[in-house]
């Protein structure tokens, strides 16, 4: 008997705290800004767990040889700090790292990246929202451009 009142409120104590938990979907398209604007298109997947979640992302940009621009593939790991939410909107930060792989013509790249950034999580009707982001993504190796901007628009469905 001694023992169940402190494991009865452990255990509604991380019912509590796994109530904030939460995961979310996102399909985006936008632009890779770097040399110059090209479709970019991917999807995120976010778990978080009160003011700090978790993010897989697979993105891709095409290649636009007339701009000497490159494609770009990238799969990403990242952490995210975010605020609470204030009128639905929540604002993130995040930061991560992973593989890409860029190629032009005979140029091909496949090395470790990293990306910071942030954006907002905008509420719209029940689960459904949008999801508005910028990064800036740090290529190692030799790529053609060691620093690559992208900004896009996502759809995103919470769960």
């Amino acid at each position: 008997m001694r023992r169940t009142l402190p494991v009865s409120l452990a255990l509604l104590l991380i019912l509590l705290v796994a109530r904030d938990a939460s995961a979310d979907l996102t399909a985006f398209v936008g632009s890779t800004l770097t040399p110059a604007n090209r479709p970019a298109r991917g999807v995120a997947v976010s778990v978080s767990l009160l003011f700090v979640g978790f993010e897989f992302e697979f993105s891709d940009t095409g290649e636009d040889p007339a701009a000497g621009a490159p494609s770009l593939r990238s799969a990403m790991f990242n952490i995210q700090a975010q605020t609470p939410r204030f009128a639905g909107v929540q604002a993130y930060a995040t930061a991560g790292g992973g593989l890409y792989q860029e190629q032009l013509a005979e140029h091909k790249k496949t090395n470790l990246g990293t990306n910071t950034g942030g954006g907002l999580k905008v509420p719209l009707a029940g689960p459904i929202g949008v999801r508005l982001d910028y990064r800036v993504f740090t290529l190692r190796g030799s790529p053609l451009y060691t620093h690559v901007h992208r900004f896009y628009v996502g759809a995103n469905l919470a769960f």
